[in-house]
């Protein structure tokens, strides 16, 4: 949720691959906009028609307001009218322009007295995709009425050697039971849960930041998923693909949970229709997770996963997580010279509006993630970035790479591009470093 102090991630298809012919409603030339109007007409129905047939999914009808944008030309498509009447009726859909101080992704956003379902366009050409796709943004609007926060912390345990090993071995875990005959479902769960909680036991605090993200990106998925009318067949289709998808993705922190909560969530339900309302924002959902599959977590984590490992691709994972740490450790050293050590510029967040991709953040140990491309926009200006840029701990400032060239209105660097605000200027400190300074 984009708002002065938190963020929702952008997520554009996190683990669904989609070719040139996979993808619809990107706008048209002008001789077939009328056409295009109409598909996105079709396509809200679509979610409407969707939503009323599963509201006894939460006992709650998700259907609400819905921007598409255009994010070349950040041209709104609305299904209703915003409370400023900022929007105009053009046919059954409404359409406007996103200033360009407001950053946009698939979120949840509070704009022009509205809160919207935000997707960027163009949408899968799958039905059942796309109706996953605006669903999960759906939840995330409806999830302070259907009592689920929306707070996330980082996972960078996920990024070290261990933690993306007994990942990927939960992953193989979870793969194998959705395709496994009805016989052998529980115990390819018990082996993923137990992986999981032994993966929980080498980091601290592990099992409750995991938590916060599947409670909040899994249940969304979660909810889209079984809004989209997927069957048997389709679902199973769906979960490979993410799954081959995700592990394609240069980090793991951010991400994960559109895998696992959904899995483990849509094979609870074969069983259990209810179990998606027995859960708050309180729930441990492993602990929930074990408990409803009946699962006999053993006392020694360690040698049940050294013995059943190999059943999952240890081997490989292992071979493969080497070498990878291998490469991390010159990137980040790389990062860290030219983001902490050289001269570099440091910007201070005041009301900080920030999306980034979460599928490809570098954790940097003691100092924060470093994030390849990010957008931030601020009360000194609008930040683009696209070459790197380190996000403290703490969130309360962004530092970037020297600039290159520095003007009045625009200061470039490396792979990124900042436009200052009136009254704000880049300064060097005496340690040969650059900042931002406002004139008073």
């Amino acid at each position: 949720m984009f708002t002065k102090w938190s963020i929702r991630t952008l997520i554009l298809g996190i683990w669904i691959s989609l070719s040139v012919q996979d993808v619809v409603a990107s706008k048209p030339p002008t001789v077939a906009f009328a056409s295009f109007k109409k598909n996105l007409a079709t396509y809200f129905n679509e979610v409407k028609v969707a939503t009323a047939q599963h509201k006894d999914l939460w006992n709650y009808d998700l259907y609400a307001p819905i921007l598409l944008i255009q994010p070349d030309t950040r041209e709104l498509y609305a299904n209703m009218i915003d409370s400023a009447s900022v929007l105009k009726q053009d046919g059954e859909i409404y359409t406007g322009f996103l200033p360009k101080e407001d950053n946009f992704a698939n979120t949840t956003i509070h704009w022009n007295g509205t809160q919207w379902a935000m997707i960027m366009l163009p949408l899968p050409g799958n039905l059942k995709d796309r109706l996953t796709l605006i669903t999960h943004e759906l939840f995330h609007r409806a999830q302070p009425i259907l009592g689920f926060s929306m707070v996330t912390t980082d996972n960078n345990h996920l990024d070290s050697r261990d933690g993306r090993i007994y990942l990927r071995l939960e992953l193989e875990a979870l793969e194998a039971a959705i395709q496994a005959p009805p016989t052998e479902i529980k115990r390819h769960l018990r082996d993923a849960l137990i992986i999981r909680k032994y993966r929980h036991s080498l980091y601290s605090g592990a099992d409750s930041t995991e938590n916060l993200l599947e409670l909040n990106e899994g249940i969304a998925e979660f909810t889209g998923i079984m809004t989209s009318g997927m069957n048997h067949k389709e679902i199973q289709d769906h979960f490979r693909s993410g799954i081959t998808a995700f592990l394609r993705n240069p980090t793991f922190v951010k991400s994960f949970a559109y895998i696992t909560t959904p899995i483990y969530g849509v094979i609870l339900f074969n069983q259990d229709q209810q179990w998606n309302k027995k859960i708050s924002n309180r729930t441990n959902l492993t602990d929930f997770f074990i408990k409803a599959f009946g699962v006999d977590i053993p006392a020694d984590l360690k040698a049940a996963v050294d013995e059943l490992s190999e059943q999952y691709n240890a081997r490989t994972i292992n071979a493969e997580e080497n070498l990878r740490e291998e490469t991390q450790h010159k990137l980040a050293a790389e990062y860290r010279k030219k983001l902490v050590e050289q001269p570099h510029l440091e910007i201070q967040f005041i009301h900080m509006n920030i999306s980034y991709d979460p599928r490809n953040i570098m954790p940097l140990e003691g100092l924060g993630n470093v994030y390849p491309t990010i957008s931030v926009t601020d009360d000194w200006g609008i930040l683009k970035v696209e070459g790197g840029a380190l996000l403290s701990s703490q969130w309360d400032k962004i530092s970037l790479s020297q600039p290159l060239e520095i003007g009045e209105a625009i200061v470039t660097g490396d792979g990124w591009n900042l436009e200052l605000k009136k009254g704000w200027s880049v300064q060097l400190d005496s340690l040969g470093h650059y900042y931002l300074s406002k004139k008073k």
